[in-house]
């Protein structure tokens, strides 16, 4: 039995969460190393988010180009997932 969630299989919306989930990864990497100011892998296991949640909706570095432009897509990023997730749940 297949339960169709705004025309969409469960099936469908667990294949649409793994395909834009894979990313994220990637994407919380670069912005952490931004924030954390290090190019070392290791910080992608530290369980540090204070400075990182307000690098995600503060201003840590306002003259940065680079980190600006991160955090903006980030937050779009993680705006959709959220989007996904609230319809799933609707």
């Amino acid at each position: 039995m297949t339960v169709d969630l705004f025309g969409i299989s469960l099936n469908g919306w667990m294949l649409l969460f793994i395909a834009w989930g894979l990313p994220l990864t990637y994407y919380r990497s670069r912005f952490r190393k931004i924030v954390y100011q290090t190019g070392h892998w290791s910080i992608n296991f530290k369980p540090l988010f204070g400075l990182e949640l307000r690098g995600l909706f503060g201003n840590l570095f306002p003259d940065n180009p680079e980190y600006i432009k991160m955090r903006n897509f980030y937050r779009f990023y993680l705006l959709v997932y959220f989007t996904l997730f609230a319809i799933y749940q609707i």
